[in-house]
């Protein structure tokens, strides 16, 4: 009988919709499982090849979980705000709402045709208000709750304001933006506005001056993801850094937390790694330096306290406040123009540049430790969100420092006995001091270690500085200057911001007539009629960023239908956190830490149960397109083969990888694919075109975008399924290539056929052979390893050999064939459920019980030996499994064979490794 995938694969999937086979509730009769997919953006490209590898590893686990007796949750949503959709709606004057539906009916298409089993129950998107109500209710918690550093949690800003009433801020120990110190009876005297601009520095969502990535073309603020080399990713508009009035999370309130939170959680080394050197923890300490012949002081924070003797100059980022009050007439100038001439660059863009740019502001700071006056520079490679924005630079010991002296002609102190600064900096972790003594202070002689504690004591004893920890984690920047997001539930009054009460939520995206900023320059919502409340105070006008909706909307999956709570406590506790996240490695430094942060602060709430939301997390490599070449002769419209290219001169051209099958071109169809072509001419070799090929990313530009509807028409999602699983490791990045796809799709037949002889089910209900078994319990023993370990290429390479064995041995028996369908089920589970029904089953197979594993049946009864005589292999001898070393001794030494090799010499000696080799040493 045929093997009909495309009938198939439509009689199932209507089945499993029309069943609901897999929707899933709470059932505290079976343990959960909670596999999760990252939240995909539903772009108008639509799906290729690529993006559904994550998704088929996460299907396949779900339903090895459920088989094995699991209650799976596997939810799917789509993350629908963004800056594309907007962006395609101020090009098109189409609402992105419209192309967000079409761009989702579009993936959902997509998704259905490769077989998921998803919970479409449960779906949800971030610019259903339906959804961003919860946004907008969390967002409400966190301005009303501040970080109380003593209880490490989220406290309510009602308590913050009782010990403001009661001692101002004595004793007071809290996440702000600014150390403030006012008493009881100043607070009582501050006017309402006053009172409302102090809680602000001290509230965990709070507006604040911070520098951004602005980009005017677009009319909004960037994360540094969006920017690349100072131009905007998407439209590749210039970019400038700016300080503006934005709304911020207090994210750096939880950093020791998130750092902690990572030695309870399953996730890769480097990912923790990734995270760990984000959050960037460092143990030091605040010095003072004054500024000659002004009152200014700077705040400078350093890990290496014991290193201020040897500093020659301070650095100042370009953005600090201090660089207009330290600046002098003469050079203002100057450091004007190379403010300007940096602005285009990230943060990140500045930590990765290993170029020597600054400029001299003219002042001069007092060294505390020795009173020598050091200039003062401004330079790129110092950023404002990391300490104070002010850095001591001791070049000999710090190799940027070092680059920046020697490019200015500064003095290079070293300070560690017999080390060599010439030619680059020292590394001073250990050694003895050297040039370490003034001002009552004397490091000389002294290890490194103790160098350090001296220097605190010293420090804090004088009134110098403090001992500190500080974190290169920063606040998050929540404000987006533009339409397509979800809105601020806040308002204003006096100019100081409110929230809405929360019976007001959800407040919806107002209608508005472009999607453009005002002519004055304000965000898009500006453009909203009556965008104020029923008081008529105005509404915050710039909307969320993207990764507000997806912080959470792990925990909306538990109970997406809930109108009174993100999610009940019932449901929460049931499902607890996410057992199993999937997704690419470009979110570990955004998404992950935000998700981890929102997640933190919901715990102290009591809003979930558990402090961590994914317990582990693996990434999935990227698959990479593989180009084709058409080799196109110079100044004709003749294009040569491939191996002929290099007896003409010829430029080659990428081809649509879709007209091209096994690297042979599909001429007529590339004479119909661009009209330049329609008249091509080709010298082909054995009567074909062959392309050239190369693996590049998967790009419409390069032609190399395979759609995976095509390959579900051609093969069945079955195959696509097998296929993409079957290229490498799920954590390793490799190329596609349609060549290879063949072999998946004849195993697919070479299995159907195993069930049918002719037109007829060939099914026995005779007793499973030993080689039989053999076979199977090899399979379930590997696929469940497998499984488990995420090694699914190696898994379906087993399914490969086992029907092979199968097939050679004309096995039909109905217990074999069933269990090896159940191991399938979840790699393809189209062709497993029709082939469950053919056999005389009435459910599905998707609950079906995994097969157990069952060691004796891969015991051998006989082992097959090699004979050597002097280590060279003669012949072989079979031996029953349980034979004792003397009988193996007695039947070699007698063999026939043997004589001919012992000439009649009596051995030496008798080497036996069991199950392998008798060797005979003569």
């Amino acid at each position: 009988m045929e093997y009909n995938f495309r009938e198939i694969e439509k009689k199932w999937q209507e089945f499993w919709k029309q069943n609901r086979t897999y929707q899933v509730s709470e059932n505290k009769e079976k343990p959960k499982f909670y596999v999760l997919d990252m939240f995909p953006y539903p772009s108008g490209a639509g799906l290729h090849v690529g993006h559904p590898l994550g998704y088929i590893a996460s299907d396949i686990y779900s339903r090895f979980k459920r088989l094995n007796g699991f209650n799976v949750l596997h939810p799917m949503g789509y993350d629908a705000y963004g800056l594309p959709a907007e962006q395609y709606a101020i090009q098109t004057g189409q609402h992105p709402a419209v192309t967000t539906q079409n761009n989702i009916d579009r993936y959902r298409d997509q998704l259905d045709k490769i077989g998921f089993c998803y919970d479409w129950n449960r779906e949800i998107r971030t610019c259903d208000p339906e959804y961003y109500k919860w946004t907008q209710w969390a967002f409400i918690q966190m301005f009303n709750h501040y970080y109380d550093n003593i209880k490490q949690k989220a406290v309510p800003v009602t308590e913050l304001i009782a010990a403001f009433e009661k001692k101002g801020t004595e004793g007071l120990q809290a996440a702000c933006s600014e150390e403030l110190s006012f008493t009881a009876e100043d607070w009582k005297n501050m006017s309402d506005k006053e009172k409302q601009k102090t809680l602000l520095n001290y509230r965990i969502a709070y507006l604040g001056d911070t520098m951004v990535n602005w980009c005017p073309q677009l009319g909004t603020v960037l994360a540094n993801d969006e920017v690349s080399e100072g131009v905007s990713v998407r439209g590749g508009y210039p970019v400038e850094q700016k300080i503006m009035r934005q709304w911020c999370l207090r994210v750096s309130a939880y950093a020791q937390r998130l750092l902690d939170g990572l030695n309870t959680i399953d996730w890769t080394d480097s990912l923790k790694e990734t995270q760990k050197n984000w959050i960037g923890r460092s143990e030091g300490a605040e010095m003072q330096f004054k500024v000659k012949d002004s009152d200014i002081e700077f705040i400078i924070f350093t890990t290496r306290a014991d290193t201020v003797f040897g500093v020659t100059f301070m650095v100042l980022a370009p953005e600090s406040d201090y660089v207009k009050q330290v600046t002098t007439p003469d050079q203002k100038n100057a450091v004007e123009e190379y403010i300007q001439s940096i602005k285009h660059k990230t943060e990140r863009e500045r930590l990765m540049d290993k170029s020597v740019t600054g400029v001299f502001s003219g002042a001069y700071a007092i060294n505390p430790l020795n009173n020598k006056e050091i200039p003062i520079y401004i330079s790129d490679y110092v950023l404002a969100g990391y300490g104070t924005g002010a850095i001591m630079a001791v070049p000999a010991h710090d190799s940027r420092d070092y680059a920046f002296a020697k490019k200015f002609d500064l003095p290079i102190v070293p300070l560690i006995e017999g080390c060599d600064v010439s030619e680059e900096s020292f590394d001073a972790k250990e050694g003895k001091m050297i040039n370490s003594c003034g001002n009552g202070l004397d490091l000389n002689g002294l290890e490194v270690k103790e160098a350090i504690a001296r220097t605190k004591d010293f420090i804090r004893e004088k009134g110098i500085g403090r001992v500190k920890v500080n974190y290169r984690l920063r606040d998050a920047i929540f404000s987006r200057q533009r339409y397509w997001g979800e809105p601020f539930p806040v308002y204003y009054k006096d100019d100081m911001p409110y929230m809405l009460d929360e019976s007001k939520l959800p407040l919806l995206l107002p209608e508005i007539d472009k999607f453009l900023p005002t002519e004055k320059g304000e965000p898009p919502l500006g453009r909203a009629k009556n965008w104020v409340t029923e008081d008529h105070f105005p509404l915050e006008l710039c909307t969320m960023p993207g990764f507000a909706g997806s912080s959470a909307y792990y925990l909306r999956y538990m109970d997406p239908h809930n109108d009174n709570a993100l999610v009940s406590k019932e449901a929460n506790e049931y499902w607890r956190n996410v057992d199993l996240y999937i997704g690419g490695t470009e979110h570990a430094t955004g998404h992950l830490i935000y998700s981890r942060f929102w997640n933190k602060f919901l715990y102290d709430l009591g809003i979930v149960c558990e402090d961590e939301p994914f317990k582990k997390l693996v990434n999935q490599g990227m698959i990479q397109g593989r180009s084709n070449f058409v080799y196109r002769i110079k100044d004709t419209n003749t294009f040569v083969s491939y191996n002929l290219k290099n007896n003409y001169e010829t430029t080659p051209i990428h081809v649509d990888v879709n007209i091209v099958n096994n690297d042979i071109l599909d001429i007529e169809a590339f004479k119909k694919w661009r009209p330049e072509f329609s008249t091509a001419e080709f010298i082909l070799e054995d009567g074909k075109y062959i392309c050239g090929w190369a693996v590049e990313k998967m790009s419409k530009s390069m032609f190399n975008v395979v759609n995976p509807d095509d390959i579900v028409e051609r093969y069945g999602a079955d195959t696509l399924r097998l296929y993409e699983m079957f290229l490498g490791p799920l954590e390793q990045s490799k190329p596609w290539d349609t060549n290879g796809i063949d072999g998946v799709h004849r195993f697919l037949k070479k299995l159907w056929n195993l069930f049918f002889e002719g037109e007829n089910l060939s099914v026995t209900d005779e007793k499973p052979t030993a080689e039989e078994l053999k076979s199977l319990h090899k399979l379930i023993k590997k696929v469940s390893w497998d499984v488990e370990n995420f090694s699914f290429n190696t898994s379906i390479s087993a399914f490969m050999i086992c029907v092979n064995e199968l097939s050679a041995l004309k096995s039909h028996n109905r217990e074999i064939l069933s269990n090896i369908i159940i191991l399938l089920a979840p790699f393809a589970p189209h062709i497993s459920e029709e082939l469950w029904y053919r056999i005389g089953n009435n459910t599905t197979v998707c609950d079906a019980p995994w097969p157990a594993f069952n060691e004796e049946y891969l015991k051998e009864d006989k082992i097959n030996y090699t004979i050597s005589f002097n280590g060279k292999a003669r012949f072989n001898i079979e031996f029953a499994a349980d034979a004792s070393k003397e009988e193996i001794e007695n039947t070699v030494l007698s063999h026939p064979t043997s004589a001919r090799w012992t000439e009649g010499k009596t051995p030496k000696k008798i080497i036996i490794v069991p199950g392998k080799i008798v060797n005979i040493v003569l």
